[in-house]
C-alpha cells in the first residue's frame, strides 16, 4: 500500500494543502489539537472532492442505463461469436462506437478520486512515522498526531502493535475496537448502496449476464472493504466512511427523482408524479418535465408503468404533450354529457344497453314500460254512456266481431298484427 500510494506522491501537496486549510477554520471551532478538527477537516475534503465529480456521476449514470439498454445486443454477439472471441470484440467496439457508450464510464467516480484517496493514505502514514510532508510543517505534524477520534489516533491502524499505539497516545484496545466499527459501517454502506441499485434501479424486464456481474459485486465490495480496511489508518477509514455515505444518499436521491425506465424505482416514481399532475394540473418541476417529455417520444415503446402512466392522465382529463407539459383533454374534460350521461373518450356518450327480458315477456310481446299498471287505461275523451247504450256495430260477412269491440289478443307464442293465411293442405 505505501509503495502505490508513493506513486501519487504528486498530489500530496495539494491534498495536504485543503486538509490544512480546513483545519485553520475547525481549529478555531474546536481547538487545533482536537480530533473534532482534524477529523472534520478529512470529512471536508471528501465533500469538496465529490462535489467536484458531480459532473463525472452524472456521466456514469448515463453510461450505466446505456449499457443497461446494450445488453440484449451484446448477448446476441456473444452468441453468434461464441467460436470467435477476435471477432466478437470487433462487434462489441462496433456496438460501443455506434452508441457512443463506453463500459469504463461506469468507473469514473471511483478512478478519480482513487489519486485523493492515495495522497491522503500518504499523508497520514506520514503523520504516523512522524515525517513532514506537503504544507504539514513540524507544529501541525504534532498537533495531527495528537488528535484522536473516540480515542482512536488518526494514523493509527487495527494492525498496529501495541508500541506503536502507545507511542501514539492511545491504547490498541481502543484504537481495534473504533478501527472495527468503522470497518463494518464501511462494509455496511458499501452493501446497502449496491443492494438499492439492484432491487430498485435496474430494468426487471431485461435478464442478462450484466445483471449476474451487479449481484456477485454486492457482495464482493464490502468483504474486500473489510480485508483492506484493517491496513487503513483511521483518518483513511473517516475517508472512505465519508464517501460510501454521501455515493448512498447521492444514489437515494438519483433513484427517487431520475429512476432507470422499466425499474421498480421508476414505478414508484410514476405514481407520485400522476398523483401530483392530476392535483395540480400542471408538471411543477423542470426534471418532471423532461421524463414526461421522455414519456412522450417512446410512443409505443413504453413501458407497462409509462403507459400506465398516460392512462392514468387521460382518466384525470389530461394529455402529455410532447413537450413535458400537460393540458387538459377535450376528450375527457368532460366527465358526463348535458342529460348526466357517462362518456368516453370522444365525447360520444355511452350506449346503455337492455336490460335482458324473460321468457314469458317475450311471448307476450316484451317487458313492460317503466310505470306502466296492470289496470286498464281510461280515455279522456271517452264517453260516460254505458256501454249497453252504445249502438252494436255491423257485422261482417264471415262473422262477428268479439263483444266489446275489441280486438283479439295473440295467442301466447303467436305473432301480432295481420296473420298470413295458411295455404290449403295438400291431400
Amino acid at each position: 500500500m505505501d509503495t502505490i500510494a508513493s506513486l501519487f506522491s504528486f498530489i500530496t501537496t495539494p491534498v495536504s494543502w485543503v486538509i490544512v486549510q480546513f483545519h485553520s477554520v475547525y481549529g478555531a471551532m474546536f481547538g487545533p489539537d482536537t480530533g473534532w478538527a482534524w477529523g472534520l477537516s478529512i470529512v471536508s475534503l471528501v465533500i469538496l472532492i465529490r462535489i467536484c465529480l458531480i459532473p463525472l456521476f452524472v456521466k456514469q449514470i448515463k453510461s450505466t442505463r446505456a449499457m443497461q439498454t446494450l445488453q440484449p445486443e451484446m448477448k446476441k454477439i456473444q452468441e453468434r461469436y461464441k467460436n470467435d472471441k477476435q471477432r466478437q470484440s470487433e462487434e462489441m467496439m462496433k456496438l460501443y462506437k455506434e452508441t457512443g457508450t463506453n463500459p469504463l464510464s461506469s468507473c469514473l467516480p471511483i478512478l478519480a478520486q482513487s489519486p485523493f484517496f492515495f495522497a491522503l493514505y500518504h499523508v497520514l502514514n506520514s503523520i504516523a512515522t512522524g515525517d513532514t510532508i506537503g504544507v504539514i510543517n513540524q507544529s501541525l505534524l504534532q498537533s495531527a498526531q495528537k488528535a484522536h477520534i473516540v480515542g482512536a489516533p488518526l494514523a493509527a491502524k487495527f494492525t498496529d502493535s501495541a508500541s506503536k499505539v502507545e507511542a501514539l497516545g492511545a491504547s490498541l484496545t481502543d484504537v481495534r475496537v473504533v478501527t472495527a466499527i468503522m470497518i463494518v459501517l464501511m462494509s455496511a454502506s458499501q452493501f446497502f448502496t449496491q443492494r438499492q441499485l439492484m432491487t430498485k434501479n435496474v430494468d426487471t424486464t431485461v435478464k442478462t449476464p450484466f445483471m449476474q456481474q451487479q449481484k456477485m459485486l454486492m457482495y464482493v465490495f464490502p468483504v474486500m472493504f473489510a480485508v483492506f480496511g484493517i491496513n487503513f489508518p483511521v483518518g483513511v477509514l473517516v475517508y472512505w466512511l465519508t464517501t460510501n455515505v454521501w455515493t448512498m444518499g447521492q444514489q437515494m436521491y438519483v433513484i427517487h427523482n431520475n429512476p432507470t425506465p422499466g425499474s421498480k424505482a421508476q414505478a414508484s416514481y410514476l405514481d407520485r408524479l400522476t398523483k401530483h399532475v392530476a392535483q395540480h394540473d400542471k408538471v411543477s418541476k423542470r426534471r418532471d418535465r423532461v421524463i414526461v417529455k421522455a414519456i412522450v417520444a417512446k410512443g409505443r415503446d413504453r413501458n407497462e408503468f409509462e403507459r400506465k402512466f398516460i392512462n392514468g392522465l387521460s382518466k384525470a382529463g389530461l394529455a402529455a404533450q410532447p413537450d413535458g407539459t400537460v393540458v387538459k383533454s377535450d376528450a375527457a374534460a368532460a366527465a358526463q354529457a348535458e342529460d348526466g350521461t357517462p362518456t368516453i373518450a370522444g365525447g360520444t356518450p355511452k350506449r346503455q344497453q337492455p336490460k335482458r327480458q324473460s321468457k314469458s315477456q317475450r311471448q307476450h310481446g316484451g317487458a313492460k314500460v317503466a310505470g306502466e299498471t296492470d289496470e286498464p287505461k281510461t280515455s279522456l275523451t271517452k264517453s260516460d254512456e254505458p256501454e249497453d247504450a252504445k249502438p252494436a256495430p255491423a257485422a261482417k260477412k264471415g262473422g262477428a266481431k268479439p263483444a266489446g269491440g275489441t280486438r283479439s289478443k295473440a295467442q301466447s307464442g303467436q305473432r301480432k298484427g295481420p296473420q298470413r293465411p295458411k295455404s290449403p293442405s295438400k291431400k
